[in-house]
């Protein structure tokens, strides 16, 4: 299938779907965060690079296709699309394998500097929030980590998004 092939239902439902995916995905990760008070690692915080590049575009495929854009427009972004979680979803294949101890992972996760000469006030230095390691997994549920979960979103959205970019209308 060409990405020039007109477009119709197939990829404004896609569209949709990825938009709705997306949003409810890094939402939930920030949910975890913001309210259920887990900390990201350096590596939970590049999983969510791809969905907030993925969300805007997505959008954009979704009013492409019902203004009736040029196939190519609507197409191409659902493409984009598609690569972001495909991005997505090795990212989050290598931080599941870092927290299996599969290899290492980067060196200054977990790390923070302290100031030279230990100057700052002690208020300061007890409101400075440590990231932690990129090795353990803040938890898990049904054996994956939430990395291992964004593996699983990712494949899904990846899928959803390449049906969408080639199937006919």
């Amino acid at each position: 299938m060409s990405l020039t092939a007109p477009t119709g239902k197939t990829q404004t439902l896609g569209a949709g779907l990825l938009t709705a995916g997306m949003a409810v995905t890094v939402g939930t990760a920030l949910g975890f965060q913001h309210i259920g008070g887990y900390i990201p690692c350096k590596l939970c915080l590049e999983q969510r690079l791809p969905y907030y590049i993925g969300i805007p575009v997505v959008v954009l495929a979704l009013l492409s296709s019902v203004l009736k854009f040029p196939p190519l427009v609507t197409r191409g972004l659902l493409l984009v699309g598609a690569l972001l979680m495909t991005w997505s979803v090795w990212l989050g294949a290598f931080h599941s394998g870092v927290e299996w101890g599969w290899w290492p992972g980067p060196t200054d996760c977990g790390v923070v500097a302290a100031p030279a000469g230990g100057g700052g006030s002690l208020l300061d230095q007890l409101d400075a929030v440590i990231p932690p390691s990129c090795d353990q997994a803040a938890g898990r549920f049904l054996g994956l980590s939430f990395a291992g979960w964004n593996v699983v979103a990712s494949l899904f959205l990846a899928a959803i998004a390449y049906v969408a970019a080639f199937r006919k209308a």
